[in-house]
């Protein structure tokens, strides 16, 4: 025990003492453990004072504690203003993904409406892909905070503005559709008829981008314009809509949520941490035209920086701004916080976020009036939120605390992955990794390994080949605690042998199946290893829904790649076009639907692909060779 507390003094005067030998200047710091690897990044207006701190002999917030101890050395870089060092460090974090810095859910999870402003008759969809066209080719709402949300906002905007809610494409189909069930219930203008010009339709979607941005009073002002103009020339079916239009609106302002007056855009900030020190929570509330346009939570673990004040006043809320915005299409002027700011980073803020949004952006506390109590109805969402997450914490570690129990392992795993192998005859033959972490499904870190079977299906080995190129692949991170296989004691025996022989060692067992191919039991090595979780519902929970996970995304993926070869394999049937060329086409087009609509000029147009090609490619989709 002597000898480790020598060891954390003597690390923590060495780092002092080369933090006391930093600059006075902005900058940024990187934290880096043992193995090399960045574990935090942040950022300061006075290096040598910030990260002399963290390695002083005072006391630290418990957060802010474990980061420390893991700390082997830092780098600095060095910059000329602190929006510059604002700017980097929003950037590393992006590009290193700590472990002890603020994570939020990637701003490509979440769903925008995208409109495409260069098309002849725009019309609203859901994208998880920010493009980085211009806002004369395409417009973008959002972030919104779930693919349900954005969903119902389009339903709305259609059904208010009687936009085309089939899936036909204009001008290409008009006149190509017999009986349009929308036109006859009144719910679209009928562009498939051919009565309804570009720019006519373009003032209706320029009313719905007023929605969009949260002006329904503009949007609603220019429609009874419209609705007079039209009718003085009338115009009457074209006033009727503006006039069922202006009705629309004004049901959808009834069933928002109006908190503040109706010119009030604002968004709002509130935080939240839990007094256990078992997570926090920060929640924006999205104010547009008076009403709730949207709420977002961002539950945090202990494990992730975010106190409120930091050290010396920085860090983790700022931190949490700068992340937030960079993700978010839209700045409105005005940003409400719950929680206080020093006078220099509130104002460091206000200068960053202007410079992101094209206008000026104000961050403030509120300390009275309507903005008080917005922020207090934020934080506590925030708080409510946070209890739901603790709540459901708990019950995730007792679940993995139990499984732990059952299976003899000496510390509780906090990272499981879980391996599952699908192959149809010798091809396409497809591992599949997913991973828990906290006793929670972590997406993003899912993995699928193509598998070489040269035509014999081999489980043990193709178990035996993904095994060892994940734990090859050291950039991937943290290894796991535990690994589980959908496969009995002869996959196990196999996995352990295949792990050892990369000089990894981690616990490893099998999730085995009965006659009706539901989850049993968990099996080590021998079959006299076979331990029962029935009795333990929640951990015979748990281990079903990661066995039925693993199958699920093992057996989506080994499809993709047999739907994309068999699409390949059907162009391959017109004459002259190879694998090469029918890998070249399905590229560009991407679906056979997209190549069938196209054009013979349109495929010639593909790089590598002729005229002659591109005949024989139309010729076959199109049946003219059979006939």
């Amino acid at each position: 025990m002597k000898r480790g507390e020598n060891e954390k003094n003597e690390r923590l005067e060495r780092l002092f003492r080369t933090a006391s030998e930093l600059p006075l200047c902005p900058g940024v710091y990187i934290m880096r453990d043992r193995t090399g690897r960045v574990i935090y990044v942040g950022k300061s207006r006075a290096l040598r004072s910030r990260v002399s701190q963290y390695f002083a002999n005072t006391e630290h917030a418990v957060k802010t504690e474990r980061m420390v101890a893991a700390v082997d050395r830092f780098d600095t870089i060095i910059c000329k203003t602190e929006i510059e060092a604002l700017t980097l460090e929003n950037a590393l974090i992006k590009q290193y993904e700590p472990k002890y810095n603020i994570k939020l859910k990637d701003a490509k999870s979440y769903p925008y409406i995208k409109i495409r402003m260069a098309d002849e008759y725009p019309v609203p969809v859901m994208t998880r892909k920010r493009g980085a066209e211009s806002s004369k080719e395409a417009l973008y709402f959002g972030p919104y905070s779930s693919a349900g949300a954005v969903r119902d906002i389009i339903a709305s905007m259609e059904r208010a503005f009687s936009l085309p809610a089939c899936k036909h494409e204009f001008p290409r189909d008009i006149g190509r559709v017999g009986s349009c069930v929308y036109y006859q219930m009144g719910r679209c203008v009928g562009v498939c008829r051919g009565g309804v010009s570009s720019a006519e339709y373009k003032e209706s979607l320029h009313d719905m981008i007023s929605v969009l941005r949260g002006n329904i009073g503009a949007a609603k002002a220019d429609l009874e314009a419209r609705m007079m103009k039209y009718a003085e020339e009338e115009n009457f079916e074209a006033a009727a809509r503006c006039r069922d239009s202006i009705a629309a609106l004004l049901r959808l302002k009834e069933r928002q949520h109006v908190v503040a007056s109706p010119e009030t855009e604002r968004d709002v900030v509130a935080y939240y941490a839990d007094p256990e020190g078992i997570c926090s929570c920060a929640t924006l509330v999205v104010i547009r035209g008076g009403a709730v346009a949207d709420k977002q939570s961002y539950e945090f673990g202990a494990a992730q920086l975010m106190d409120e004040n930091g050290i010396s006043g920085e860090g983790g809320l700022a931190e949490f701004l700068t992340m937030l915005y960079s993700q978010r299409e839209y700045i409105p002027g005005e940003v409400l916080v719950s929680f206080g700011l020093e006078d220099g980073e509130r104002a460091l803020l206000s200068e960053y976020l202007s410079k992101r949004a094209g206008h000026r952006v104000t961050v403030r506390t509120p300390e009275r009036g309507e903005g008080k109590k917005l922020a207090e109805m934020a934080a506590e969402n925030a708080r409510v939120a946070a209890e739901q997450y603790k709540n459901r914490a708990r019950g995730d570690t007792a679940t993995v605390v139990k499984l732990a129990e059952l299976l003899g392992l000496e510390v509780v795993p906090e990272r499981i992955e879980c391996y599952d192998i699908s192959n149809l005859g010798g091809e396409h033959i497809t591992a599949g990794m997913i991973v828990s972490e906290g006793g929670k499904l972590k997406k993003s870190d899912y993995r699928l390994f193509r598998i070489e079977g040269g035509g014999q299906p081999d489980d043990y080995a193709s178990m035996e080949e993904a095994i060892k190129r994940r734990l090859s692949h050291s950039e991937w991170g943290t290894l796991p605690d535990l690994i589980l296989l959908d496969g009995g004691a002869g996959q196990v025996s196999t996995v352990r042998r295949a792990a050892a022989e990369v000089g990894v060692e981690i616990p490893i067992f099998g999730m085995v199946k009965d006659d009706h191919h539901k989850t049993r039991a968990l099996i080590g090595e021998h079959e006299n290893e076979e331990i029962s979780i029935a009795r333990e519902q929640a951990v015979f929970q748990f281990v079903y829904r990661l066995q039925e996970e693993v199958h699920r995304f093992t057996i989506s993926g080994m499809k993709r790649a047999k739907s994309k070869t068999l699409r390949r394999s059907a162009l391959t049937a017109a004459p002259g076009i190879g694998e090469a060329k029918a890998r070249t086409i399905m590229s560009h087009f991407g679906t056979l639907a997209k190549l069938r609509a196209a054009s013979k000029e349109e495929i010639s147009a593909v790089s590598g692909i002729s005229e002659k090609n591109a005949e024989a490619v139309y010729a076959f989709l199109h049946g003219e060779e059979n006939e």
